[in-house]
């Protein structure tokens, strides 16, 4: 099985720099590759001076200054070393990512005498590198720092920095890549952005990868993001194990297919996408299932692919969202890319092997090869590759490296103005202090701020990292296998922090499966209104179930963690999932309660007045003189202002009207109840006193009535009094007794005190009871007795009733029951002491005679 290997090349100055990874395709290309190389000691050759591994690919141009340029751009197949050859003949196995072997050679070569690889050995100083560019990774970079730091030549990389607290990272180290955690900070904010809380995570098998999992990723968790997967690419050497490699690559993405994650986070290098493109390939070859996912890649993945997947479909990155270095479109670049001709640029290296590569043909085929490939013209158009193979724009990281040489270039302008300084003052020894000494150029590279040729601004911070921020990219790919870098939006670190992610979602163009609307990545369906999470035992805190609100509370949110109350004016809709206000209720007029019961008050009034008029007109008749015609006067005049009292508890209540309903009702009925009682006890003294020389005689008149009503009437308006000073009753809106109202109502302040004068009321009508009870069989004409009994019977029977029923009803029932106490027991009183004897007066006055009434006592 062949094996492919990272081959670094070499670069020296140069203007630009084309930057795309090209490869060898088929077994046939590396053999005939290793059959025109000159290997040492290969039989019959001549023993020379030269690298037993060897670098295949440089690129050499002289300069003023020498600019040594390591770059990742080709990747060869070989044997895996098996220690029975020469290694000049094989190579070890690689990864795809970088080589450290190739790269530490590759450094070497840039301090040796051109075409041998012996360090320390200077031919002159001209050809001495006064700096080199290096990327695409971080760890390429490293070990390119490795050699060349000892010798304290500066270094530009446009590979990103890991976030770490890494001391041995070399001072010299120039990064046209902002940093890290800027990009770390732009991929949370666009999870949280769309949120998405439900996600998985592929990454590089490597330190960086490491890093990012043990570093990055906590900072997620902390930020309510949870992770169903977190799985490495395996890693990449194409060598006898290659099956064994595919086979851990293919259960990594069926994983990821497999994932309720919609949204997959992928840390990757420049070759990632290669490496995704073979594995879900070889998925769909086998007819598994390919999901639709959003893929979130870094700035470091660019589009890369072998040659062969030229055809395969590039479908799985459409709607992608990616982060890039900001970059701008570099006119001129695309010309001179098309200029690019194996045929004029003899020197370079690179192109030739190129150009067999992406357009499938040979420059010299051998006789023996059976399959052979068209004669490559020179003239084939690097327009007409297909855009999964090559891109003649500009991409990102081809930006970076075009930065980075520029900035080099300022560098040198800004080291060349001091050189001149020194000629004019005379200082001869300093003029080459840079080509001698290349440490001492970091100082120019570190403070270089300069406009790009389309107005993109390049400078260092003290970390020698770029001072930029990261562009979002969407990209949106067509059916004829070309695709576009769309920018949505952007991540500004110097921006305020509501303002660090600027992106347009209307502008995204998602995954095909979504139907253009926003894809969810969530553990599960978001709570929905009315509904709080509540936590799956042995599931992530993303992970939750969702229960209804207890009764009274609500969500109106999707996906809250808990319900809430409303505020107290308001109530809970059926859905529990809004807030209602709270109509104001209390008995009114208005409503067909509020109206019976005043129609019921006025009516019974004017019977009362009525009565008292009948009573007042036909006072000089018997019945009327009979039954204590005073009382019977306070009495009718006492429930007439009764059945007007009630309609004091009716209508909404105010400051006056709850100061005055219960007191002018207490007092009232005291007159109301005292009246009977001393029409009782008149009656019975009137009895006993019948002897004339009775002591009882001189208690038998109005003096005694008067006594008797005076001093209850007085003692209930002193409880009244005590009650106003102590704590009166005031108006009070009760908002948590219903659910959907807000009850306003007197509320009676000292309770005691209100049962106090209830209490009293209920002590006056008991003794009446008691006393008419006893003097039931006493003759009576009109049996004014039996009617006091039956009267303060019902009074009595109405107000115990009112109690319970009084503590039982809420709101505005609680007043419609004590007014209806109201209308009942004076009705009772009415009806039982005065409806008789008005049948009498008005039906029956026949009846109404003395003779009738001297008649009916005997």
């Amino acid at each position: 099985m062949s094996q492919r290997s990272h081959n670094p090349g070499l670069l020296t100055t140069t203007p630009a720099i084309i930057h795309h990874p090209y490869f060898l395709q088929s077994t046939g290309e590396i053999q005939k590759m290793i059959r025109n190389m000159k290997v040492c000691d290969a039989p019959g050759a001549q023993c020379t001076l030269c690298d037993p591994l060897p670098i295949l690919h440089k690129y050499h141009q002289l300069g003023g200054f020498i600019i040594g340029g390591i770059l990742s751009q080709i990747y060869v197949s070989f044997d895996p070393l098996t220690f029975k050859q020469h290694p000049s003949q094989a190579e070890t196995g690689e990864s795809v990512y970088f080589s450290a072997s190739r790269t530490f050679q590759a450094s070497m070569e840039l301090l040796s005498a051109r075409g041998r690889v012996i360090p320390n050995y200077k031919c002159s100083s001209l050809s001495n590198p006064v700096v080199a560019i290096g990327g695409p990774s971080a760890s390429f970079c490293y070990h390119m720092a490795t050699i060349l730091s000892t010798y304290k030549i500066p270094q530009v990389t446009y590979a990103s920095v890991p976030v770490k607290n890494d001391q041995s990272q070399p001072a010299s180290f120039h990064h046209v890549f902002p940093n890290e955690a800027h990009q770390y900070m732009g991929i949370l904010q666009l999870l949280l952005h769309f949120s998405w809380t439900w996600i998985g995570v592929i990454y590089m098998d490597d330190e960086n990868g490491e890093i990012f999992v043990h570093d990055v990723l906590p900072m997620f968790s902390k930020k309510n993001i949870c992770f169903d997967f977190m799985e490495k690419f395996p890693s990449m050497t194409f060598s006898t194990e290659i099956e064994d490699m595919i086979s851990e690559g293919k259960e990594l993405f069926r994983v990821a297919m497999r994932s309720s994650a919609n949204a997959l986070v992928v840390y990757g290098g420049s070759q990632t996408m290669t490496v995704m493109r073979t594995l879900l390939h070889v998925l769909a070859f086998d007819n598994e299932p390919v999901e639709t996912k959003v893929w979130i890649m870094t700035a470091e993945m660019e589009f890369t692919s072998l040659a062969f997947q030229r055809e395969w479909s590039i479908q799985y990155i459409h709607g992608a969202i990616s982060l890039s270095v900001p970059s701008k479109k570099l006119l001129g670049f695309e010309k001179f890319i098309q200029m690019r001709n194996p045929t004029v640029d003899s020197e370079d290296g690179f192109i030739k092997d190129f150009w067999e590569d992406a357009f499938a043909c040979s420059f010299t085929q051998p006789v023996e090869e059976k399959d052979q490939e068209p004669i490559c013209t020179g003239r084939e158009k690097l327009e007409n590759l297909p855009k999964t193979v090559f891109e003649v724009s500009m991409t990102s990281h081809s930006n970076s490296v075009y930065d980075a040489v520029y900035a080099v270039a300022y560098a040198l302008h800004a080291a060349h103005l001091q050189r001149f300084k020194q000629s004019i003052m005379g200082n001869k020894e300093k003029e080459d202090l840079v080509n001698q000494q290349p440490f001492l150029f970091h100082p120019f590279l570190r403070g270089i701020s300069f406009n790009s040729s389309v107005g993109k601004k390049v400078a260092f911070n003290h970390n020698g990292e770029l001072i930029a921020g990261f562009d979002i990219i969407n990209w949106v790919t067509f059916p004829n296998q070309s695709f576009l870098r769309v920018k949505v939006g952007k991540i500004d670190p110097g921006a305020p922090s509501d303002k660090v992610l600027t992106i347009h979602k209307e502008a995204i163009i998602w995954p095909s499966r979504f139907n253009q609307t926003l894809p969810l990545s969530l553990c599960n369906e978001p709570c929905k209104l009315g509904y709080s999470k509540t936590k799956k035992e042995g599931k992530p805190f993303c992970c939750y179930d969702c229960v209804p609100c207890p009764k009274g509370k609500i969500t109106n949110q999707t996906d809250k963690d808990y319900c809430f109350q409303c505020p107290e004016d308001h109530y809970p809709n059926r859905h529990q999932d809004s807030c209602l206000p709270k109509y104001v209720s209390y008995l009114s007029y208005e409503e067909p309660l509020g109206t019976s019961l005043a129609i019921f008050a006025l009516s019974l009034s004017f019977i009362t007045a009525w009565v008292l008029g009948t009573f007042v007109k036909h006072q000089n008749t018997p019945i009327v003189k009979a039954n204590n015609r005073s009382l019977s006067y306070i009495l009718l005049i006492s429930l007439f202002l009764c059945f007007l009292c009630a309609l004091l508890f009716l209508g909404r209540p105010e400051k006056g009207t709850c100061l005055i309903r219960q007191a002018a009702f207490g007092i009232i009925f005291s007159v109301a109840v005292s009246c009977v009682l001393a029409k009782t006890i008149t009656v019975i003294l009137a009895f006993v006193a019948t002897n004339p020389v009775s002591r009882m005689r001189k208690w038998v008149g109005r003096r005694l009535a008067s006594s008797i009503v005076i001093s209850c009437s007085l003692f209930q308006a002193i409880l009244c009094t005590v009650w106003f000073a102590i704590f009166p009753p005031f108006p009070h809106f009760d908002m948590h007794s219903e659910t959907r109202e807000i009850i306003l109502e007197c509320s009676e302040g000292s309770v005691a005190m209100f049962y106090c004068v209830l209490g009293f009321l209920g002590f006056l009508a008991v003794v009446s009871f008691t006393v008419a009870f006893l003097a039931r069989k006493l003759p009576d004409s009109f049996h004014e007795s039996k009617s006091i009994t039956f009267s303060m019977l019902v009074f009595c029977s109405v107000w115990m009733t009112f109690v319970p029923t009084y503590w039982s009803t809420k709101g505005k029932y609680m007043v419609a029951v004590e007014v209806f106490s109201i209308l009942t027991s004076s009705t009772g009183l009415l009806g039982c002491l005065f409806f008789p004897k008005c049948y009498i007066i008005v039906l029956r006055p026949d009846l109404n005679k003395k003779e009738q009434l001297m008649k009916r006592n005997k």
